[in-house]
């Protein structure tokens, strides 16, 4: 049985197909303009992935910016990634893609080379299509909420979340959460919520002030109190300013650290703590920290015979020098 005192995370590492994006979200430090970014090469990739192999990454996270869906290069960056999870997986590794917002089709493609993926739904209210996201498309509340509905369809094990601090209220939040609650009780589909403060950069327009971390204990006290206990809450420690914040944000409620990478792609100006470090700190504070793959055990019935082949050596080979059975995990 795993401890109450469990905090978990997933041993990671990010490859960005491409950094262009249609989007422009004032506080996105991602982001670079359409033709502006080269994109990754499966020669740069396959060199990049073996030099991670025997080192303890379990999960390959493709995170790219989104190419418009009528551009002339979307079957072009469609197939990029497709072909970059195919590679994360020939080489050990598991592969979980958030590329934004995919038609039916791709999605179920790439769950054929995916364990999980996700899309943050960030917030559902459309007051920030005249804020933050005037310049975003894709950003629109029901685009994002049908994409968590396809997902659902699908049997796509899925993570999405709520980037706080970037104009919404209160009541805001509570709707993101109600929304999710209510898809997941449809289908069963979401393993994690991120709660993720927004973070000032050097490279966004916006310019706000970052999430109070205060208010961050309150909104995962809430989201505890309205998601099914079945969901994990979890948190990004690169956004957190203290140790004693992270305990404090454990103690209201989260679960789960996340992908844990030598660099936050999104947030590049914060910097991921070491694992031995954090391992240091949840010890000291009477917490067990493990490391998890990119898919919970309950929906390993929703993969396919080479996908949960692939988990089961995942766990054989990465994690069975852990202390607790990962194959048991759970929020």
């Amino acid at each position: 049985m795993v401890s109450s005192r469990t905090v978990t995370y997933s041993p990671a590492y990010t490859l960005v197909p491409t950094y262009e994006c249609f989007n422009r979200c004032t506080y996105c430090n991602f982001r670079a303009d359409p033709g502006k970014s080269p994109w990754m090469s499966l020669t740069e990739a396959e060199a990049t992935l073996k030099t991670l192999q025997g080192q303890g990454v379990v999960e390959i996270l493709i995170l790219s910016g989104e190419v418009h869906p009528n551009s002339p290069q979307r079957t072009a960056w469609f197939q990029r990634i497709f072909e970059l999870c195919e590679l994360s997986l020939s080489l050990g590794f598991l592969p979980h893609t958030n590329a934004g917002i995919l038609s039916v089709a791709e999605m179920e493609k790439l769950k054929s080379v995916n364990v999980s993926m996700g899309l943050m739904l960030e917030q559902v209210t459309p007051a920030l299509l005249k804020t933050v996201h005037r310049y975003a498309p894709s950003k629109v509340p029901d685009v994002r909420s049908q994409q968590l509905a396809w997902a659902g369809e699908l049997q796509i094990p899925f993570t999405t979340g709520l980037l706080l601090g970037i104009g919404e209220t209160e009541r805001d939040r509570i709707d993101t959460l109600e929304a999710i609650a209510q898809l997941h009780d449809r289908w069963g589909h979401i393993q994690e919520v991120i709660l993720q403060p927004y973070s000032p950069g050097q490279h966004e327009d916006w310019g706000s002030s970052a999430f109070q971390p205060e208010q961050l204990l309150d909104v995962i006290k809430t989201a505890h109190e309205i998601l099914p206990t079945s969901i994990c809450l979890q948190i990004p420690p690169n956004l957190l300013p203290t140790p004693e914040m992270l305990i404090a944000c454990l103690e209201a409620g989260a679960r789960d650290l996340g992908g844990i990478s030598p660099h936050d792609e999104v947030n590049p100006d914060y910097p991921h703590p070491k694992i031995t470090e954090l391992g240091q700190i949840l010890q000291q504070a009477g917490w067990n920290f493990v490391p998890r793959l990119p898919v919970y055990p309950q929906y390993d019935q929703w993969l396919s015979q080479e996908l949960r082949a692939a988990t089961a050596r995942a766990l054989t080979q990465t994690l069975a020098g852990a202390e607790t059975p990962k194959n048991s995990l759970t929020c």
